[in-house]
């Protein structure tokens, strides 16, 4: 297996993989390179969908020149607690990334939140996540701006006074129900359309369509949140595999999933 740093060759190799929809496990394999390695290099570079050898290739020589001036800021496997495996921690770590940024994530945003996610204690300094990610402060600065405003982490002073960043068990309900108000604010202007239009008009028709579908969503998602809200402070028994369809507990399975009939006229 080869060593040392991917190559201008390997990276044009790996966005041919990509072109051609290949899993990073079989693009790794005809590198002959560790699938973690692979997946390293797609998500800092853009993700699957944006990933382009050259500029990968500028970045990557570009850290190299950083990393001649200062010292490494971190290992590129440090030890794991708990016994974990380093590499595989590290993998999954920039493939939980790759999924958010494929859900519509920003890369830095990505790589933050799951740092902060996947920390045991849950809270990192920005010092701290600077470090993890081996990026500027400004830089983490800007991301957690981003999931502050989507609520989905809180800032913190510890007994130092340095600012921190956690993540807990209510993370997702409060970034749903922040999705939720930002889709109610979308119907109100989208009604608004409706009357500047003119009530009856072929495209007065298409908005009142639009603000009854996220009106709907936005109601069911807001339920359904509430509903499922306990699940995030529930610690699953030994050997437990609860299934979500069974819902929150004290819920019924049916109401768990939500509205199952059209929206309403």
């Amino acid at each position: 297996m080869p060593g040392g740093r991917i190559t201008q060759q390997e990276r044009q190799r790996i966005a041919s993989g990509l072109a051609d929809g290949l899993a990073y496990a079989e693009i790794a394999r005809r590198l002959d390179r560790p699938t973690s390695t692979v997946t390293r290099e797609v998500m800092r570079n853009g993700g699957p969908t944006t990933y382009r050898p050259e500029p990968a290739h500028r970045a990557a020589e570009r850290r190299a020149r950083r990393r001649k001036r200062i010292a490494p800021l971190v290992d590129e496997a440090p030890v794991q607690p708990y016994g974990r495996d380093a590499e595989a921690v590290q993998a999954f770590e920039e493939m939980y990334a790759t999924a958010m940024m494929a859900s519509g994530m920003p890369l830095m945003m990505a790589r933050v939140l799951t740092s902060l996610t996947l920390a045991d204690s849950g809270t990192l300094t920005a010092q701290e996540l600077a470090r993890r990610l081996q990026v500027s402060p400004a830089s983490v600065s800007k991301a957690i701006a981003f999931l502050d405003d989507q609520g989905m982490v809180r800032r913190e002073r510890d007994e130092r006074r340095r600012e921190r960043y956690t993540v807990d068990d209510e993370i997702w309900y409060r970034s749903m129900m922040v999705s939720v108000r930002s889709t109610a604010e979308l119907v109100e202007i989208t009604r608004q359309g409706v009357g500047v239009l003119g009530p009856g008009t072929p495209a007065a028709a298409r908005l009142e369509g639009v603000a009854r579908f996220l009106d709907f969503v936005a109601e069911a998602i807001a339920r359904a949140a509430e509903q499922a809200r306990d699940i995030l402070r529930t610690s699953p028994g030994p050997g437990a595999s609860p299934e979500v369809a069974e819902g929150p507990p004290g819920v019924a399975p049916e109401a768990a999933k939500g509205p199952t009939g059209p929206p309403p006229s």
